[in-house]
Parts: C-alpha cells; sequence; structure tokens
C-alpha cells in the first residue's frame, strides 16, 4: 500500500512539474502535460520496444515452420516439439516473452496515472480540460476519446498482427472493443495517455517495421 502511495505522490508531482513546463512555453495546460509525460515514456521504452517488435517479425516468419513441427511431433511426441520449437527461437535469437517486460513496465504507470487523476489537486483549475472536456479527471461525455482509444488500438494491432492467425485475427477485433468499452468509464487524462501512447507506438511501429525488413526475409528454420 505503501508502494502504491509512493507511486501516486511521485505521478501527481510529475504531472505537476510537467505542467510547469508548459507554462513556462506558454501553453499552460495538464493535457499538454500529459502529452509530454506520454512520449517520453515512449522515448524511454523505445529499446525494449524495439527488441519487442523485431522478436515479434522474426516469430511471424517462423510461424509456418513452428506449424509444422506440431503437426509432426505434438501428437508423436509434445515434449521434442515444444524442444525443437525452442530451438528454432534460439537459432533465430526470437523470444516468445519479449513482448512482456514492455507490459510490465506499463501496468504501474497506467494504475499510478488512474489513481491519481482520481481527486488530483490541479495548480491551476482553469487549465484541468481538454478542449470539450471540463476536467481531465471526468469521463469524457462525448466519448470521443474512447472511441480515439479503440480505433487507435485497433491499427496499432494491424500493423503487428498476422493476418493468416485465427487467434490473433480475432484478438486484432476484440481488444480494441473491450479498451474502447473499458475507456468510458476512465478519468479523460488516462485515456488522452492511451491515445497519445498508441500513435506514438504507431510511428514507432512503422520505422522498426522498416528497420526489421531483413529480419522478416532472414528468419529461417533449421
Amino acid at each position: 500500500m505503501e508502494v502504491w502511495r509512493s507511486l501516486m505522490d511521485g505521478m501527481a508531482q510529475l504531472l505537476n512539474m510537467l505542467y510547469q513546463v508548459t507554462v513556462k512555453i506558454g501553453l499552460p495546460s495538464y493535457a499538454l502535460a500529459i502529452v509530454i509525460l506520454t512520449i517520453s515514456i515512449k522515448m524511454i521504452l523505445y529499446p525494449l520496444t524495439k527488441k519487442q517488435m523485431q522478436s515479434m517479425v522474426i516469430m511471424q516468419r517462423l510461424q509456418p515452420k513452428i506449424t509444422e513441427i506440431q503437426d509432426k511431433w505434438k501428437k508423436r511426441d509434445p515434449k521434442k516439439a515444444q524442444e525443437l520449437i525452442m530451438q528454432l527461437y534460439k537459432d533465430n535469437n526470437a523470444s516468445p516473452m519479449a513482448g512482456c517486460l514492455p507490459l510490465l513496465i506499463q501496468m504501474p504507470i497506467l494504475i499510478a496515472l488512474y489513481r491519481t487523476l482520481f481527486g488530483f489537486t490541479y495548480i491551476n483549475e482553469a487549465h484541468a480540460g481538454f478542449i470539450w472536456i471540463s476536467s481531465l479527471s471526468a469521463k469524457d461525455p462525448l466519448m470521443i476519446l474512447p472511441v480515439l482509444a479503440a480505433v487507435t488500438t485497433f491499427l496499432q494491432a494491424k500493423m503487428t498482427m498476422t493476418a493468416s492467425d485465427p487467434t490473433q485475427r480475432m484478438m486484432l477485433y476484440m481488444m480494441p472493443l473491450v479498451i474502447g468499452w473499458i475507456s468510458l468509464n476512465l478519468p479523460s487524462g488516462m485515456v488522452l495517455y492511451w491515445v497519445v501512447f498508441n500513435i506514438v507506438g504507431m510511428a514507432q511501429q512503422y520505422y522498426i517495421n522498416k528497420q526489421t525488413l531483413p529480419l522478416r526475409e532472414g528468419a529461417t528454420g533449421k
């Protein structure tokens, strides 16, 4: 409990500090402070994100070989099938767990932001809103941000998922709907964070995809 209190206090101080930055540049806005916070976090996480995307690209490339191994060995010798798949990952420098670390790092940040925005004391209430929203601690009355959260989640997922995989294809449509539904009852500041996070993520993904093109062409099974 003490840890979460420390995280919330740290998040509140960070938001106020970034707000003061917006005041100094002549654009006082807590919404802009959240945008700056989001971009900063994405930049810090970029090395992990890059490694995650590279690993995902290789795993997508290896999927036909993985399917071949499973078809051949899963019923006859499941242990051997698992060993061959793990060796395949090792030979191609891929990791099924590569996508977990950025998510694990994100969870405390999201929870701290969520808890902080409820009852947050703004230095200047006049700068606590965002265009049509009176306060970033309140829900979006027009539901624009939740819709944007769903759309940007869909677009980012579409850039990474393999269309031929039925499970991924189902998640491609289900996850944005879940995110949009959850966002309806969240503080709009948190939903703004998620939308900006996705937009910056798509820009990074586009850049990483161009860099990982040789990996798409070079991943092989032995």
